[in-house]
């Protein structure tokens, strides 16, 4: 009788087994249930990536295209600050479309926004 009760090496359906008869609740073992539901649930792997709509990806050529509009358009709303003019048109010289891709795959149109504005915020200062 001792043997059994100093068991350390009991798994835990046993113990919550014997615990329930015991006792004679039959919650432990709904919440037996429960926990093993939710242990199912955190196992599961989840994508870390989230896809909005589903939009394609962008092209090299669409990339390039689109940062030629973008500097453009940062050139026109800075074209009194001769500094950071030249520092968008060497930007655009240096810019490699596939070097940007590989840095950053997958990309959608709202994705090329957050990161070419991020690419090119120290340049307006």
């Amino acid at each position: 009788m001792f043997n059994f009760i100093n068991n350390m090496f009991r798994s835990a359906e046993q113990q919550a087994v014997e615990s329930s008869t015991s006792s004679g609740d039959g919650d432990q073992k709904k919440e037996q249930e429960q926990k093993k539901e939710e242990k199912k649930y955190l196992e599961q792997e989840e994508a870390d990536e989230v896809r909005i709509g589903g939009r394609p990806e962008l092209t090299e050529e669409e990339v390039m295209g689109m940062t030629v509009d973008y500097i453009n358009k940062l050139k026109n709303n800075y074209s009194d600050n001769e500094k950071v003019c030249a520092k968008l048109d060497k930007f655009l010289s240096k810019f490699d479309a596939k070097r940007f891709m590989k840095n950053n795959p997958h990309l959608t149109y709202p994705d090329f926004y957050m990161v070419i504005y991020n690419e090119t915020e120290g340049l307006l200062k």
